[in-house]
């Protein structure tokens, strides 16, 4: 369905409708992608709360209503919840670049969070050096990419076609089990908008909430594949490090998707720590 949120035409998905208790997923991507993988992953929390997914503002099937920026994105996470989570104090989930926001929402926004379960991501910009050197020494897994396309990945494309082909060659990068039908197969279904990716990557040096994470007072659970080449586990031991009584949950042998490698081990940990 298709909700009007701060002038933005936002695509949702809610499951679960007849739970109070709200549990918001935002993706993440820059302009790559939708919500939909991750309301998958993690349906099966809508047997007890209510489920809750969107393409952000400029992503999936969303409108690109400007402004596109960081800052605009946390405060439609704020409406969202008091539009389709009615206002209760919610569990929010927040993977990669969703885990930014995340965790900003969480700094700005105490009072509306039970709980904070980030995946995949990291305090500060500064996670993309240490993801450039990964992505170097394992390049070897991707022989159709290149350094050159690994940079414009943290910066902007030229259009749509060269984000989604990059995205594409990428891709053996992100799955320890590397899957190239299934990586077609989602490559071509995917939605990509240069634009968007563009702007959020203006300006990235203004995100680093490292001297922050202290401020955050839900309770916080953070889940990492040890394998991760964009969002290092380094940046995760950072992050539970950092956030009073936050749990780190660390799963060998996965990588950026492990909601998705480990799913019932990563659903069954949320469901626990959040009950």
């Amino acid at each position: 369905m298709f909700v009007e949120i701060n002038q933005a035409r936002l695509c949702c998905s809610v499951a679960g409708e007849e739970n109070k208790r709200p549990v918001l997923v935002l993706h993440g991507g820059r302009g790559i992608g939708d919500h939909v993988a991750d309301f998958k992953a993690f349906l099966p929390l809508a047997s007890d709360h209510k489920l809750i997914g969107y393409d952000q503002r400029g992503c999936g099937r969303s409108s690109l209503t400007p402004p596109i920026t960081f800052d605009q994105l946390i405060e439609d996470v704020e409406a969202v919840r008091k539009t389709l989570g009615q206002g209760e104090k919610m569990v929010l989930i927040g993977g990669s670049y969703g885990g930014m926001i995340a965790l900003c929402y969480a700094i700005q926004y105490p009072a509306s969070l039970s709980h904070l379960i980030l995946r995949g991501t990291a305090p500060s910009y500064h996670h993309e050096a240490e993801a450039i050197e990964n992505s170097l020494a394992r390049l070897g897994k991707a022989t159709s990419a290149s350094p050159a396309m690994v940079r414009k990945l943290f910066s902007e494309t030229r259009d749509d076609l060269e984000l989604r082909l990059i995205w594409l060659a990428l891709q053996p990068l992100y799955f320890e089990k590397f899957d190239p039908d299934a990586a077609l197969a989602r490559t071509r279904e995917m939605h990509f908008h240069s634009e968007t990716h563009k702007k959020l990557f203006q300006n990235k040096e203004q995100y680093d909430v490292r001297d922050r994470l202290s401020e955050i007072t839900a309770k916080t659970l953070v889940v990492v594949g040890g394998n991760d080449w964009i969002c290092p586990p380094s940046q995760s031991r950072l992050i539970a490090e950092n956030i009073p009584r936050a749990e780190l949950l660390e799963i060998p042998g996965c990588n950026h998707a492990v909601h998705l490698e480990a799913n019932r081990q990563v659903v069954s940990a949320i469901r626990t720590f959040i009950q």
